[in-house]
């Protein structure tokens, strides 16, 4: 049950980042200063997950050459005496083994996941949302793994919401909370409504899965919009056995939507000791002066 590959998918439009996104990957939008994927791929690196399949599109090529080296760059880094950019650069291409597929039609997210069955084979593997940026500082996707190396069983992070935002995740119908914080999960429900939810804990981009899986996605019928859903092979796993849920207690943010980028630009940029300072600072006076 040892855990060392994850994918990533990878091959949206983007489309709520439309003109940026024309031709720029919405992975490669960068928090800060480095691009929304390396955050995902510094998170699997962390987890021991040095084996990193990302599952892209036409016109996403920048991705794979993220993670590559770049020999005229360095040249020019080294030329001009940046050393500190030119091992930065360097260490981008150390940071993880990554490997790219094409999804060439965009089937939906379980259909997204089954490109990566030739490269997976039989053996577990984690799958990432680029959407879901996790604090550098939590252990998400470690517990997850080892739940995961203990048991035997998918395992999926999960977060708790208000009542009132169920409609907007799928939810789990869960059992009693153990003391490390899991969850037993027996159903899954698309964006119920909120009188309908089965719990207020919801599904968040991270997955760990047995390779069982691709058996389970292959024979799955398409469902909403006619695609092929990962919601939907969970399920049908926890019909089987209960999938085990573990509770994300820290900070995430939703990459996907304006607000939730903007909220990650600023938190990761706080952190920093040469933007933080001033950035608090500039922060403070305009909203002062915006609500004054």
């Amino acid at each position: 049950m040892s855990v060392r590959k994850a994918v990533i998918p990878a091959a949206g439009y983007g489309t709520r980042f439309l003109p940026a996104t024309k031709a720029v990957p919405k992975e490669m939008l960068p928090i800060v200063d480095r691009p929304t994927i390396e955050y995902i791929v510094a998170e699997c690196a962390r987890a021991g997950l040095d084996d990193v399949l990302v599952v892209t599109a036409s016109g996403k090529a920048a991705i794979e050459d993220h993670f590559d080296r770049s020999l005229e760059l360095e040249a020019a880094l080294e030329a001009k005496g940046k050393q500190a950019a030119l091992a930065m650069v360097r260490d981008l291409a150390t940071l993880a083994t990554v490997h790219a597929v094409r999804q060439g039609e965009q089937l939906g997210l379980g259909h997204a996941v089954l490109q990566a069955a030739a490269h997976v084979g039989d053996h577990s593997f984690a799958v990432l949302l680029g959407d879901d940026i996790v604090d550098p500082d939590d252990d998400l996707l470690e517990r997850m793994v080892a739940a995961h190396e203990a048991t035997g069983r998918a395992v999926v992070a999960l977060m708790e919401v208000a009542d009132d935002d169920v409609d907007k995740y799928g939810i789990a119908q869960v059992g009693e909370r153990a003391d490390d914080g899991s969850v037993s999960i027996t159903g899954l429900v698309e964006k119920p409504d909120p009188a309908d939810a089965p719990s207020n804990y919801a599904v968040i981009g991270r997955y760990v899965l047995p390779g069982s899986i691709f058996d389970v996605l292959r024979s799955t019928a398409p469902g909403a919009g006619g695609e092929i859903q990962l919601t939907d092979a969970l399920e049908a796993l926890a019909a089987d056995e209960p999938i085990v849920g573990i509770v994300l207690e820290g900070i995430r943010h939703d990459a996907g939507d304006k607000l939730g980028f903007l909220e990650a630009t600023i938190d990761f940029a706080l952190r920093r000791d040469d933007l933080g300072p001033r950035l608090a600072e500039h922060l403070r006076d305009l909203v002062a002066t915006r609500l004054a």
